[in-house]
């Protein structure tokens, strides 16, 4: 509006009183002209200010959307980070929920051997203890229940020879011989392979097979040299 009063001013002033040079019709006509200058005037000035703040509202909307796109961005950045991180926690808590399951496991099933293993050592040792009191009969039936009861037992080859010890001690010696075959025949490499061969030997000896028994002696000393029983097979040969 005072750009518009200024132009106005400034037109009148320079054209003097209308009145004074034109009739009232001119003078209405030259103000009407004046007005309709002013007013284009006033629209190219408004176009231009409205323009111009168009443009930096354009700019600033720009502005704007880019600093959008960016959160947008480090939004996204951030919701990724949180879903691999939720995913590893799960990973982990999956991976350590099985490894505690295998532990327990583990430790149950070792106590559980423990227990087996004592269950065990406890049938052994009462059927042993009945060999050790003479009682040879209770000690071939307590040790024959053991091996039913436990027959892969880390013991078992020890509670067959045991078996064949009592019936020799018995002079059952055909069972004997028996016996100490199924210690040697089923546990080869065990460390009563070798003695319970040696009892072979003596049971044929006492069966009057000498040949047997010196057969039985010469595979010992072959078969298991290093052996403590092999050295009194050799001494047994000596003698032969």
């Amino acid at each position: 509006m005072r750009a518009r009063a200024a132009v106005l001013a400034l037109a009148l002033g320079a054209a003097g009183p209308a009145h004074a040079l034109f009739p009232d019709d001119e003078a209405r006509a030259g103000v009407k002209r004046l007005e309709e200058r002013v007013g284009r005037l006033e629209a190219d000035v408004t176009q231009k200010v409205d323009r111009k703040a168009l443009f930096d509202l354009l700019n600033e909307i720009e502005a704007v959307r880019r600093e959008m796109a960016a959160l947008r961005g480090q939004f996204e950045v951030l919701v990724n980070r949180i879903d691999g991180l939720d995913k590893r926690q799960k990973d982990l808590y999956t991976d350590l929920d099985a490894r505690l399951r295998k532990l327990e496991q583990a430790g149950a099933e070792k106590e559980a051997a423990v227990q087996q293993t004592a269950a065990e050592t406890q049938a052994y040792e009462a059927a042993l203890a009945q060999f050790k009191a003479n009682n040879f009969g209770l000690a071939i039936q307590g040790l024959q229940e053991f091996l039913k009861a436990h027959p892969t037992s880390a013991l078992a080859p020890s509670a067959q020879y045991w078996i064949g010890n009592a019936y020799y001690a018995l002079r059952d010696y055909k069972s004997a011989i028996a016996a100490q075959q199924k210690v040697v025949a089923t546990w080869p490499d065990h460390a009563k392979a070798p003695d319970a061969m040696l009892n072979i030997a003596s049971s044929q000896a006492e069966l009057g097979d000498v040949n047997g028994a010196r057969n039985t002696l010469k595979l010992l000393v072959g078969k298991y040299p290093n052996s403590p029983a092999a050295e009194q097979a050799k001494q047994r040969l000596s003698k032969r």
